[in-house]
């Protein structure tokens, strides 16, 4: 069997066109977790008028040698203050209310005792403290946030600054996820026999594609029958965007999926790519649909997802990148068990802004151990050409938070 390489693999994927171009408008209230399908630019300055920062008098900063000045009256927030401020005056001012005419400087109450329509100066401060200028926060014309973006709650604090009712996002991606295989139970079935395992791969993998933006369809699992499968299958294009399976790739007499994705009319782009886990991965297209047949093993699958379906979800919602990759240093030396480009499951730790990556509590074997993705995993990329790494190497890291 003739091996992509991995990098080559990830090249052809990003060339595959996808429909990007699909959005709705949804409310402020309702965008958290969407992606933003356009750029979003202030139409104003904020603030749009020099604004106290906290509670205090607004004065003219030359005033504040005289020792004593006159307080007019008050300026509560909100309040289209009109007055303007001469030599000698100074107006009672609160916080995020807007600065007097002639004010440009603000003392706290905490720095002046008032007595008789007048302050006393106990301690100064300098010219324009506790003034926001104009424009502080953005300016009109600015991208506040940019297309592609995963709407979290800032975004919404932002766009709620600018009044902003109405939110233009991508349309999420549909993606159906099935488990085949005889020996599969899915939830809450009754085991005939001990040789029968539990579906997790539709679970984890709807919730990786959930996480990532996907509208998810849940379709269980499915046992070996060739014939049942491909049904299966085309019922799943007629609604999804892309059609996740896992089992039946590899060269066993009852993996059928490989078989059935060329009889479904879908051409195949690649299968099989020089990765560990997963090599026996296949990646199919028919018109704007996409198949994505995976390995059966829990971590193989999982792995692929993260590798091969994500990307696409991410070019259909128009992000930059499906997930994060950071340079992270190894604490112990890495040995390779194999000559394909590894991802090996590893913890990361943050010391004074540098990732380093360690293997602690990871167990080491086949590559159905899916609970090696625990407590904040990541997975260490070590190339073809990489074989032992000492310590102290500087390695790539998929980062599997916030995709």
């Amino acid at each position: 069997m003739n091996l992509l390489a991995y990098e080559t693999s990830q090249n052809m994927l990003d060339l595959l066109q996808v429909n990007a171009n699909r959005y709705e408008r949804v409310p402020l209230s309702d965008s958290l977790g969407r992606v933003l399908f356009e750029d979003i630019t202030a139409e104003f300055n904020d603030p749009q008028f020099p604004t106290a920062s906290m509670d205090g008098y607004a004065v003219k900063h030359e005033d504040l040698a005289s020792g004593e000045i006159k307080v007019l009256g008050d300026n509560p927030a909100g309040h289209d203050e009109t007055r303007t401020i001469q030599s000698g005056e100074c107006i009672k001012t609160f916080t995020g209310s807007m600065m007097p005419h002639g004010a440009d400087t603000l003392i706290q109450i905490e720095n002046v005792t008032y007595e008789d329509g007048k302050i006393t100066i106990n301690e100064s401060v300098p010219k324009g403290f506790s003034v926001r200028p104009i424009g502080e926060g953005y300016r009109e014309g600015d991208v506040l946030i940019k297309k592609g973006t995963k709407i979290t709650f800032a975004e919404i604090g932002v766009m709620a600054g600018l009044n902003q009712v109405m939110v233009k996002v991508s349309v999420r991606p549909r993606v159906a996820v099935i488990a085949t295989g005889s020996e599969i139970l899915d939830l809450g079935e009754n085991a005939d026999n001990p040789a029968q395992i539990r579906s997790s791969n539709n679970y984890t993998l709807a919730a990786l594609f959930e996480s990532a933006g996907a509208e998810v369809i849940q379709l269980g699992t499915a046992p070996d029958d060739r014939d049942a499968i491909m049904q299966t299958f085309e019922n799943a294009l007629s609604c999804a965007d892309i059609l996740v399976s896992t089992g039946g790739v590899s060269v066993g007499d009852y993996d059928f999926v490989k078989d059935i994705v060329p009889r479904l009319g879908a051409k195949v782009v690649y299968k099989g790519v020089s990765i560990k886990p997963g090599r026996h991965i296949m990646v199919a297209q028919r018109e704007e649909k996409f198949i994505l047949a995976l390995p059966g093993f829990a971590y193989s699958s999982t792995v692929t997802g993260i590798l091969f379906a994500l990307p696409l979800i991410a070019k259909m919602l128009g992000k930059e990148k499906p997930y994060t990759m950071v340079a992270a240093k190894l604490q112990s030396d890495f040995k390779k068990r194999s000559p394909f480009t590894e991802f090996t499951a590893c913890n990361v730790v943050v010391e004074d802004g540098e990732y380093f990556v360690n293997f602690e509590g990871k167990k080491v074997g086949s590559s159905a151990i899916l609970v090696n993705m625990l407590h904040n995993s990541a997975l260490m990329v070590a190339g073809e050409d990489d074989k032992f790494l000492e310590a102290g190497t500087y390695v790539n890291v998929i980062l599997l938070e916030n995709f």
